[in-house]
């Protein structure tokens, strides 16, 4: 089964002036065909046009629906795949290797520290943010 990407664009809302389009429905035409042209240049394939509703607000506290008209191409997953450049490897640390330390420290600024807990029943751990112990609040005896 093949599974695609999907990309949406907005339609064209006025038509641009072309060489030899005399009326504005040959000059919207030749409009929407460079937006496709330019979308299939990249890999993507023209699928449908679409009208889809969006509600907006309108004012303070009102509300509007507009309808949107969108063209959506698609193009297949594996394409994604081949055109992302493979990421560069990543140094791994060594088990005897210490990770690097953070950004130097100015000794004479504190470091930021978690609000100390009003309630001496909550018990401590580790905090995956700051090097000290964090309290975590006991679950009320009713729940």
């Amino acid at each position: 089964m093949s599974s695609y990407e999907y990309m949406t664009i907005p339609a064209p809302m006025r038509s641009e002036k072309t060489k030899g389009a005399k009326t504005p429905s040959d000059r919207y035409a030749a409009t929407l065909t460079e937006a496709i042209n330019k979308m299939a240049a990249d890999g993507w394939e023209y699928l449908r046009a679409e009208t889809l509703p969006s509600e907006e607000r309108s004012g303070l506290t009102g509300r509007t629906t507009l309808f949107h008209n969108l063209l959506i191409f698609r193009r297949p997953a594996a394409t994604v795949a081949q055109r992302k450049e493979p990421a560069a490897p990543r140094p791994v640390a060594r088990p005897e290797e210490k990770p690097a330390a953070p950004a130097a420290h100015d000794a004479g600024t504190p470091l930021p520290t978690a609000a100390p807990s009003n309630n001496p029943q909550a018990e401590d751990t580790a905090s995956p943010v700051f090097s000290e112990k964090m309290r975590v609040a006991e679950k009320s005896k009713a729940e």
